[in-house]
């Protein structure tokens, strides 16, 4: 019982620190999937905790506010639907892991879930901050390229592209499950040894400079603005640039008011109702915390021990190492 509390602990603070976006995980995977990956190690780590757990639900929900408040210390300006998707990957996860007994194929349904909401909602933030104005661009390259072509479609551009992209995510969502399936394996046939780290061999990696989270909206919302201005100027005779320009100036105003207005006010709400949660789970944040150089340190070592193997085979035992070494870590004190 005493053993699976430390295992719990320890898979909660490398959620943690997934999550917060430092060291060995956003730097190793350092790629235009990082996202998927993200959110496929959060499903391992939640599917490990219920694994563990007698009682899944609260493991999972004491994890999860845990997890938010040192998001919200580690990285202050995390949007609005960061919390919202890690809450609802998680909360989904134990509602299904406490009313049905643990078992591989659950894993499978809830990345297949977990992956259409990551997708569904950048869908609907598109459609709120440019309307329907974004898709109305897409079918206008996507009918340009058909006459291009000599190939007309019944099958307009963007219901197209919506469905394939749906289709990709929930397919990964499938395989992320399987995948996740066959770590938890390898590291329950693990022999449970004590993992010693020798902090004067292996240095952990400078961490790369990464660009703003405000500085990326910037330049996205640039550039789709862009795409969206030149549809309708060169290609559109219909709407020309009264559209583009309401187009412009409407996501504008949206981001601004979000930004400004309504993202922090619930931000606010959510730091608020952390904020009272944090004494109660003071001394288990403060020792996941702790945890994070550690880590980071066994992040970067079992990278370099994996070396010999190449591309997904390294990937899995690099993912199952990392996570069975982390649980095992013991400090030369202990």
């Amino acid at each position: 019982m005493k053993k699976n509390k430390l295992v719990i602990d320890r898979l909660t603070a490398l959620w943690a620190l997934n999550e917060s976006g430092l060291g060995g995980f956003l730097h190793v995977f350092n790629t235009p999937f990082t996202g998927l990956i993200v959110g496929g190690v959060a499903i391992l780590l939640i599917s490990l905790i219920a694994f563990y757990a007698e009682n899944k639900w609260q493991a999972i929900l004491k994890a999860l506010i845990i997890v938010l408040i040192i998001k919200m210390a580690v990285s202050p300006y995390s949007p609005f639907g960061a919390y919202v998707a890690v809450s609802f990957q998680a909360l989904f996860s134990a509602f299904l892991f406490s009313k049905f007994s643990w078992r591989g194929s659950l894993i499978a349904v809830i990345g297949f879930v977990t992956f259409l909401e990551s997708a569904l909602q950048k869908l609907l933030i598109l459609t709120v901050v440019y309307g329907t104005g974004f898709w109305d661009a897409i079918n206008i390259y996507g009918l340009w390229v058909q006459k291009k072509l000599n190939f007309i479609s019944e099958t307009t551009t963007t219901s197209f592209l919506i469905t394939i992209y749906l289709i990709v995510y929930g397919a990964c969502g499938i395989l992320a499950g399987v995948f996740i399936k066959k770590i938890i394996r390898l590291i329950a046939d693990k022999k449970d040894t004590d993992f010693y780290l020798n902090d004067a061999v292996y240095k952990t990696e400078e961490q790369k400079k990464k660009v703003s989270f405000r500085a990326k909206i910037i330049w996205v919302w640039l550039i789709t603005v862009s795409i969206i201005v030149l549809a309708f100027s060169f290609f559109d005779h219909l709407f020309g640039w009264q559209k583009a320009i309401y187009i412009l100036l409407r996501s504008f105003l949206i981001l601004m008011l979000w930004y400004l207005v309504i993202g922090p006010l619930l931000l606010k709400m959510i730091r608020k109702y952390l904020n009272k949660k944090e004494s109660r789970y003071k001394e288990d944040i403060t020792n996941a915390m702790d945890l994070f150089p550690y880590f980071r340190k066994i992040l970067a070592f079992t990278w370099q021990e994996t070396k010999h193997l190449k591309g997904y085979k390294r990937f899995k035992f690099f993912i199952a190492n990392s996570v069975f070494n982390c649980i095992h870590f013991k400090t030369s004190l202990e």
